[in-house]
């Protein structure tokens, strides 16, 4: 983890090293990601059972077999859930569908002054692929928060893909499907199901937009795919900026930075604080933190190689601090959020 503070004469070459730092995938991922598009565009369910074995450990199945993961398993799962985890997901689930039916656009008709009508007409895709992380860790949060915007929309068909490590799915993953409504979920992760989402198969129908978080071979197969199929971004790492002040409680912003340090090992989480002791505090929690985690190999990699705590004089140096940053994820964790909300404009 890196120490800065802003005070320091070799600050500015410092935090310009860190805005510069690129955590991005390398020649090889992009080598071995086409490889393994060609190969399910070329084999199509031949080679996602081989790569399956090879990268996931388990067997799809023979020709005879449905390699879904029936409706039945998501239901059993959901009911199967601790009564306080299904309230969890359940007011996730509410909350996710409100906030984006406001963001549903209206149609429009009009007619100009000279007298030409004019308008948009928005229709959704026919079918979704969703990619859902189920490797280092599950989200059953990306899930929801891909599947539900989709039904909000009127998708017909909604698939999701997720990897399942020697043939175990998680069943919280499981079971938030069966909250959203999802129509399909196959047991496959990786470039491969991208390529299968994209080009489709025998088995797997092709679909029209591809959208989900996902490793730097996911990313790579969706940068190699655009065209193909639509998507909805090429995202990097994970990342989090807290800025945060020494009235906080350490162990919510420590939870709060490893909430991005467990998804990847090159994930990065930094803390901006005007107090010393406050930041001392953040960074013995982590450590702490980092023994009880079950995704501790991952965040304590991540903490290590890309964590950073930057001291300020004050909070007023943050935004300028942020917006050059301009992170994925951005907190406001102060008594007064906002002057500084209204001066952050790089984020997401």
């Amino acid at each position: 983890m890196l120490r800065l503070k802003s005070a320091d004469p070799g600050f500015a070459t410092a935090f310009g090293r860190l805005v510069n730092d690129r955590r991005e995938s390398s020649d090889d991922v992009a080598r071995d990601v086409a490889l393994i598009l060609a190969d399910v565009r070329n084999r199509g369910d031949e080679a996602l059972l081989e790569l399956t074995r090879r990268f996931d450990g388990h067997d799809l199945g023979r020709a005879a077999d449905d390699w879904r993961i029936g409706g039945s398993a998501c239901h059993t799962a959901f009911n199967g859930l601790e009564p306080e985890l299904r309230a969890a997901l359940e007011l996730a689930a509410d909350r996710i569908r409100t906030y984006h039916a406001t963001q549903k656009p209206a149609d429009r008709d009009d007619t100009d002054s000279v007298g030409v009508r004019l308008g948009a007409r928005w229709r959704a895709v026919d079918a979704a692929g969703l990619y859902v992380p189920g490797g280092r860790a599950a989200y059953p949060s990306s899930l929801l928060m891909n599947a539900l915007p989709a039904k909000v929309a009127g998708v017909e068909r909604i698939v999701v893909v997720t990897p399942t490590p020697r043939g175990k799915a998680n069943p919280l993953v499981l079971a938030a499907a069966h909250l959203a409504g999802v129509d399909e979920v196959w047991p496959i992760g990786g470039a491969q199901a991208i390529a299968a989402l994209a080009y489709g198969t025998k088995r797997l129908a092709a679909v029209d937009v591809v959208t989900g978080p996902g490793n730097a071979w996911v990313a790579e197969a969706k940068r190699q795919l655009f065209g193909v199929v639509g998507i909805d971004m090429v995202a990097g790492p994970s990342e989090i900026l807290v800025i945060a002040d020494g009235r906080n409680d350490p162990a919510w912003i420590a939870a709060d930075l490893l909430s991005q340090a467990e998804h990847d090992p090159a994930a990065q989480a930094i803390l901006i604080t005007d107090d010393t002791h406050f930041a001392d505090r953040v960074a013995d929690r982590v450590g702490v933190d980092l023994a009880l985690l079950p995704s501790a190999r991952t965040a304590a990699e991540s903490w290590a190689r890309h964590g950073v705590i930057i001291e300020v004089a004050s909070l007023e140096e943050a935004p300028a601090l942020a917006n050059a940053l301009a992170a994925e994820h951005v907190e406001l964790a102060v008594d007064d959020p906002e002057p500084l909300f209204a001066a952050i404009h790089h984020a997401g």
